[in-house]
């Protein structure tokens, strides 16, 4: 079968490049700063600010003047056309949900899918990257069985993915696995930036693990 995909857009392409999105996820967005250099030094070039934070919008705008042209940060939890028009204005350069359903975006957005008919919908619409979630109760074998049929969906499994299940869904055929709680910890809200450190290190490793 030949590869349907069309060509993947720069921000999605570096996404597919790191293996990783960090979702940056707390009651307030005041820590993200300092969450985020740490991830970035760890590695990690991929970075989603959720609307659900208070002063997320303030956050994807001091990230992008804070980091790295080489690091992309986009918003996450976008629920409808104004969340997306806000996150855009502030900066984002992707837009994730956890459902489908929003109108075409400037920027390249990943809706949130479950079911195969879900996932067909979006690539048909053009999605560049497909969200599954939540991913963590359904495991990698699902995504291997989905992409029997449907080898061409970049897919980008998302919630309840731990560490170590890093590697079994790119192994699988995720292009992408996106970590919020097992990455970020509460780093976010006070807790140790050591120990994100090394829980980045240990998730960029395996990365490169499920790619050699």
């Amino acid at each position: 079968m030949t590869d349907q995909r069309a060509p993947l857009d720069p921000v999605s392409a570096a996404i597919v490049d790191s293996g990783l999105v960090a979702v940056l996820r707390a009651p307030t967005a005041d820590g993200f700063a300092a969450v985020a250099d740490v991830l970035v030094a760890a590695g990690i070039t991929a970075l989603e600010v959720t609307l659900t934070s208070r002063g997320a919008l303030e956050a994807i705008s001091g990230l992008r003047r804070q980091l790295p042209d080489t690091v992309v940060v986009g918003a996450g939890t976008v629920l409808t056309d104004d969340d997306a028009k806000a996150a855009v204005d502030a900066g984002a350069a992707f837009l994730v949900a956890p459902v489908s359903g929003l109108g075409p975006q400037s920027v390249p957005f990943y809706p949130g899918t479950f079911s195969p008919t879900e996932i067909h919908a979006a690539f048909q619409a053009g999605a560049p990257l497909i969200k599954l979630f939540p991913a963590g109760g359904l495991g990698p074998g699902y995504l291997k069985d989905v992409r029997g049929p449907l080898p061409d969906v970049r897919i980008m499994p998302t919630g309840g993915i731990g560490l170590d299940d890093i590697a079994k869904w790119l192994t699988a055929g995720a292009v992408a696995v996106g970590l919020g709680g097992p990455l970020i910890g509460d780093a976010a809200t006070g807790g140790s930036l050591t120990a994100l450190a090394a829980r980045a290190r240990h998730a960029v490793d395996a990365v490169a693990f499920a790619r050699s």
